[in-house]
């Protein structure tokens, strides 16, 4: 079986830590992915809850080519978050001689929701993309069309809309999109953050 693979970075923004997801943190993932009206914006089939070893498998595999994160306000996790190695085939064909990293997160926490904490959790993860890991491009996809409040965090954070993905009939989602943000967009308005050193 594999192993979650572990990290020691953490990012401090002005509100937010995102500090290492640990073997520990099982119950917070399991509550947040059992909540019906969480997985209603993070999924884009009709799950209303994952168990506990379907939840150790998917966040232990993604932690192979991601830094997987809680997301803490003054001390409490409210969510999680990671920046992973691009495994989406389309756009790895569209940009071969790139380093693209996507974003994908999650705020658990219904209390925190609307309060610009995604957006700042999406900040802190695009500076960590580009000024320590070196990426090209940072892309959030499959973002759904009734999942506005991602959109909207991700296009405040300085994203742009690049492709938009016709759904089957009977889908829950008529629309999905990618949104990007390239380097050299992200340096010309670019946020000081402090960031571990390499």
């Amino acid at each position: 079986m594999t192993e979650l693979e572990l990290h020691d970075v953490t990012i401090q923004g002005p509100r937010l830590t995102l500090r290492p997801l640990r073997e520990a943190d099982w119950p917070l993932l399991l509550r947040w992915n059992s909540d019906p009206e969480v997985l209603y914006y993070t999924e884009g089939d009709e799950v209303s809850a994952y168990s506990l070893e379907e939840i150790q498998a998917i966040y232990r595999q993604v932690s192979q080519s991601a830094f997987c994160f809680i997301i803490e306000l003054g001390g409490r996790p409210i969510g999680e978050g990671w920046l992973q190695r691009m495994n989406l085939e389309r756009i790895l064909r569209a940009y071969p001689d790139q380093d693209c990293r996507r974003i994908d997160l999650l705020i658990g926490e219904k209390d925190c929701w609307g309060r610009g904490l995604g957006t700042e959790a999406i900040r802190l993860l695009t500076a960590f993309a580009f000024e320590r890991e070196g990426a090209d491009v940072v892309w959030a996809c499959d973002v759904a069309d009734y999942n506005l409040a991602s959109r909207r965090a991700f296009q405040k954070a300085g994203y742009a809309v690049v492709n938009e993905i016709e759904q089957p009939p009977g889908s829950k989602a008529h629309i999905c999109c990618d949104l990007a943000l390239r380097r050299e967009a992200y340096m010309g308005r670019k946020i000081t953050i402090e960031l571990p050193r390499k």
